[in-house]
């Protein structure tokens, strides 16, 4: 489904990634971690087209996506989070959710200002696909809520349904976990289950909690200091002498 060949990517004299080959598998829950500063988020950059690869090819069901821009690549079917929380802290939970469905929308600015027919029936539907992702999240009774209102995790939780509402063919998550106790950990990971089932099967996420990723995963790559070191089944990459040693480090 998802391809990184050969690809580097740096900031004046510094390597951020080095010669990263990677595939992510149509139907799978795929996991890259690493240690802070590994180079995750550089990748997920380039993949979402926020800046192109140095050099190197990322392939979208064979097609190069290299070096477009974020709509262009939003447009072919990969959506994806960020690490901090993202929201527009003004508007509300639903509002927020509907904002990820900015791309789907044909009634264009004269029908957004007159309120015309057309665009009154469009946004009840998009209204309808957002309410049933809040239901599918768990988050429904908190549609008319100001999001800024809602708990950290909760917040979490909507910025996941707005990636996913345009039912994306990739969907990228940057830590998702970030700043979650173990209960929310466990919620969430129950709700990345429920949408890898119904919305989105391939999912690509990036973290460094060792514990959350093996207990999701169907693949795993690590990185360290730009450069894949292994890359296995949960079961098998725990048990990587490198990869202990990018965590632990050695004696």
């Amino acid at each position: 489904m998802l391809k990184l060949d050969n690809v580097s990517k740096t900031f004046g004299g510094l390597l951020a990634v080095n010669s990263l080959t990677f595939s992510i598998k149509k139907g799978q829950l795929t996991s890259l971690i690493g240690p802070n500063g590994s180079g995750k988020t550089t990748v997920f950059n380039m993949i979402s087209g926020i800046f192109p690869p140095s050099s190197g090819k990322i392939y979208l069901n064979n097609m190069s996506i290299g070096g477009l821009k974020p709509h262009q690549i939003l447009n072919l079917g990969v959506s994806r989070n960020f690490q901090e929380l993202r929201v527009f802290k003004n508007l509300t939970v639903i509002e927020n959710v509907m904002a990820g469905l900015h791309s789907k929308t044909k009634y264009g600015i004269i029908g957004s200002t007159l309120r015309l027919p057309k665009e009154r029936r469009e946004r009840r539907l998009l209204e309808e696909r957002a309410e049933q992702l809040l239901e599918l999240l768990s988050v429904i009774n908190r549609k008319d809520m100001i999001i800024q209102m809602l708990p950290y995790a909760e917040q979490r939780m909507v910025g996941l349904a707005r990636a996913v509402v345009c039912d994306p063919k990739v969907l990228l998550l940057d830590e998702p976990a970030a700043g979650l106790n173990p209960k929310e950990k466990g919620q969430l990971s129950s709700a990345l289950k429920k949408i890898q089932k119904e919305i989105c099967p391939t999912i690509f996420l990036i973290e460094h909690d060792m514990k959350f990723v093996m207990g999701i995963s169907d693949y795993i790559g690590v990185l360290n200091f730009g450069t894949l070191i292994a890359q296995e089944i949960p079961g098998k990459i725990i048990k990587n002498e490198d990869v202990v040693k990018a965590y632990l480090g050695s004696e």
